[in-house]
């Protein structure tokens, strides 16, 4: 077993376990937390897999960008120390069936699904071209939609601060 495998068990255990904390917490500032470790852990795999710039988007943009932003919306909008209402046991139960449901025709896909192993040979891209995708607004540009999904988020932010927020008890 080489190194690479060793360190993808690690990288998948610490994805499972964080996973599994993140919805089982009962704490909302801890599941954030929970959730920065599977976003860190999920770009380690990238960087096994030779995906830098993928890795790198992952770590500035998940792990960076919308879990400072998740966290930054708990503590404006709820105590640290503030608990989730437990769920219902019929829910729960209700929850395990849609999981146990899921894992099984995910399973089943990914088994009966016939992967060609192909080979091909990469291109060295030209840096002028990706420079000019990543900044164009043309077809083929990539600021329109980055600027259009900043915005969205920013959107989504302050909504979820609108509706979250406590309103005063009145006397």
């Amino acid at each position: 077993m080489s190194a690479a495998d060793i360190m993808f068990y690690i990288f998948s255990g610490l994805i499972v376990i964080f996973s599994i904390l993140t919805v089982t917490s009962g704490r909302i500032l801890r599941a954030a937390v929970y959730l920065l470790m599977v976003l860190i852990s999920t770009s380690g795999l990238y960087f096994l897999l030779n995906y830098q710039f993928i890795a790198a988007v992952q770590l500035i943009l998940y792990a960076g960008g919308i879990v400072v932003l998740i966290i930054f919306s708990i503590l404006l909008t709820s105590h640290i120390s503030e608990k989730f209402e437990p769920v219902a046991p019929r829910k729960l139960i209700f929850s395990f069936i849609a999981v146990a449901v899921g894992a099984v025709l995910t399973t089943m896909t990914i088994v009966q699904y016939g992967f060609n192993n192909t080979i091909t040979n990469s291109e060295n891209p030209d840096m002028k071209v990706i420079g000019r995708a990543l900044i164009g607004y043309d077809r083929d540009g990539y600021a329109l939609p980055f600027e259009v999904i900043s915005i969205l988020l920013l959107a989504a932010m302050f909504g979820a601060i609108i509706i979250a927020k406590k309103e005063p008890k009145s006397n």
